[in-house]
């Protein structure tokens, strides 16, 4: 009861003002972050698209979807995600100094692995969305393939 109302007072005059402003600036980085997420996604689907139209070979499509479910453990694809997340760290000094924000690299992290929980999520989703249309005409695989890249992508 003696600390409630000064932990109030100190938090509404101290810190809330300020909240809209950081959580602006903080979701800067995070949103391009998860916005390089889809474009990766978009990227390699549509490489796989490509591949099948030039080759027509439901054996090396196969290949590539799998290789497609390994892309959120594919650190060299996944970098540039990262990267643009990584600006969190400069933001996240000046909130060090202001509010004693401390463990700023766990926060990185976090968004990081949450980056690649969506990669996965995707990427699952897609490999459900697309198996019962492996075995249609060949055809047709190209467009569905390119109607299951826009569904996940919703």
């Amino acid at each position: 009861a003696t600390v409630s109302e000064p932990a109030q007072k100190c938090c509404a005059e101290n810190i809330q003002p300020f909240l809209t402003s950081i959580l602006e600036e903080l979701m800067g980085p995070v949103s391009s972050g998860f916005t390089e997420v889809r474009s990766l996604f978009d990227k390699e689907v549509n490489e796989i698209i490509q591949n099948f139209q030039k080759t027509n070979d439901t054996t090396k499509l196969k290949e590539n979807v799998d290789q497609l479910m390994n892309l959120p453990f594919n650190s060299v694809k996944m970098e540039p995600c990262y990267l643009k997340v990584n600006l969190l760290q400069e933001l996240l000094q000046d909130l060090k100094s202001r509010f004693k924000v401390y463990h700023i690299d766990f926060v990185v992290q976090r968004t990081q692995n949450f980056m690649q929980e969506l990669m996965e999520n995707a990427v699952y989703t897609f490999e459900q969305l697309f198996s019962p249309s492996r075995q249609t005409d060949s055809a047709k695989v190209a467009t569905t393939i390119e109607k299951v890249k826009l569904r996940v992508l919703k």
